[in-house]
């Protein structure tokens, strides 16, 4: 039997869907090459915007319309599951199984029965999350290590909670076990995930909060051929001096910090129920870039909170200008029902909020570019991560600052660590002349 994923949404749901289907793998189901053909097909699903939903709702159409031709089995995944849960079946009929982040376990039982050719009945109540024991995509150099699930912070504006519920930590051996497979596999970059990696606790035996569990990460990774490691995300409300600490003191850290700032008005931060304010905000960065002067900084930026004024984004312009963004993820704000900001009054129109963020945008724009023309002529390492999709004679690498660079060479380098230098920059994209791989790769 075969089957075919599609994952939207976060980096989670990347790790989770690699999960899933090393499931499948392991009971002798093989990768259709789309959906068309496929036995089984799993749609992993993102709830953060409606747009998102919405993307998804075409899809399962698309797949009700093939349902009456040919038979085959579709399964919807992730936070959308969670949101609706077996509403979805009514809204789509086409719909045979309905998997929130937290049923994931009964994923085997589900294939259990297809495999016998008989419906799975699931009369059990709703398991607590457990996290799978690897998740890694085959064939990669890179792979997420989830640490964390589930989120706490109630951000007004945000449907997450609501969908992954309360945060969960993962046992520190578990994760520990995890990097030596990966190691075991070839895989050279790890990054620990979370919908906020501060908040990692480890109450059973011996206690560990994050930056215990970087410590720990940071000795292990000494003992493998992993070389780096990164963590998604940080929520500036509880990213710690020691967090900032640890990771200077262990250059397996790569020199980029993803900190999502999400406004640069405190009025619109409280609104938003984020818990630090633009002064705090700036006072990290601060504190980041001296413990580490050759870090890049990204983030995320949301324009057209209810109650926004012309102020409050030029105070997030202002917050910009002064941490200077290697890149940000910008967006304008979306109503989400079942969240809190769904209530506020003052809502700003499409035009207006359009218009913001193109501002944001462009100024954003104008960051990168001067960011990374002053890199030209730097020596780097990098992780050759395979062959360009604009150029088959060309690798498409990435720096511990998380920037890409293009290079001449051989598809038998990919997977290792190469010096080079940076010679040009044609869009967002370095260009190299030439790449010598790092002693012992």
């Amino acid at each position: 039997m075969n089957y075919f994923f599609e994952t939207y949404g976060c980096q989670m749901n990347t790790a989770e869907s690699a999960a899933l289907r090393l499931t499948l793998q392991e009971r002798g189901w093989s990768q259709a090459a789309d959906g068309d053909r496929a036995d089984v097909v799993i749609l992993n699903t993102c709830s953060v915007r409606a747009t998102a939903e919405r993307r998804v709702m075409g899809r399962l159409a698309q797949y009700g319309a093939l349902k009456k031709k040919r038979r085959f089995t579709l399964i919807v995944a992730g936070c959308m599951a969670s949101r609706l849960g077996e509403t979805l079946k009514t809204q789509v009929p086409a719909v045979d199984y309905v998997m929130g982040t937290s049923a994931r376990a009964v994923f085997p039982h589900i294939l259990e029965a297809l495999e016998r050719g008989i419906p799975f009945q699931d009369d059990a109540e709703t398991p607590a999350f457990s996290f799978s024991a690897v998740h890694l995509e085959e064939g990669r150099f890179r792979s997420f290590i989830p640490i964390m699930h589930g989120c706490d912070n109630f951000c007004s504006y945000c449907i997450v909670p609501y969908v992954r519920g309360r945060e969960t930590s993962r046992n520190p051996a578990d994760i520990l076990e995890e990097i030596h497979l990966l190691a075991e596999k070839g895989v050279r970059e790890i990054t620990l995930l979370g919908q906020n990696v501060n908040s990692y606790r480890w109450e059973e035996g011996k206690k560990l909060d994050f930056p215990d569990l970087l410590e720990l990460v940071s000795r292990e990774l000494e003992k493998t051929p992993i070389r780096w490691a990164r963590f998604l995300s940080s929520h500036p409300k509880d990213l710690s001096s020691r967090v900032i600490r640890v990771m200077a003191e262990h250059p397996v850290f790569c020199r980029h910090l993803h900190l999502c700032v999400q406004h640069g008005s405190n009025a619109v931060l409280t609104a938003m129920n984020r818990r630090y304010s633009r002064e705090r905000y700036l006072e990290l960065a601060r504190e980041i870039r001296e413990a580490m002067p050759d870090i890049s900084l990204s983030t995320d930026i949301l324009i057209g909170f209810p109650g926004e004024t012309e102020e409050d984004l030029a105070q997030t312009l202002d917050l910009m200008e002064e941490v200077r963004f290697l890149y940000a993820y910008m967006y304008h704000y979306n109503p989400r029902e079942g969240t809190p900001a769904w209530n506020l009054p003052g809502r700003i129109d499409e035009e207006t909020k359009r218009k913001r963020l193109a501002q944001v945008i462009a100024l954003q724009k104008r960051h990168t570019q001067a960011l990374l023309q002053a890199r030209i002529g730097r020596r780097e390492t990098v992780l050759i991560e395979g062959i360009s999709r604009k150029n088959a004679d060309e690798l498409i690498t990435r720096t511990e600052r998380d920037e890409m660079v293009a290079v001449p060479g051989k598809p038998s380098m990919i997977g290792s660590f190469a010096e080079l230098t940076l010679s040009s920059l044609r869009g967002n994209t370095f260009h190299a002349k030439e790449i010598l791989l790092c002693p012992g790769d």
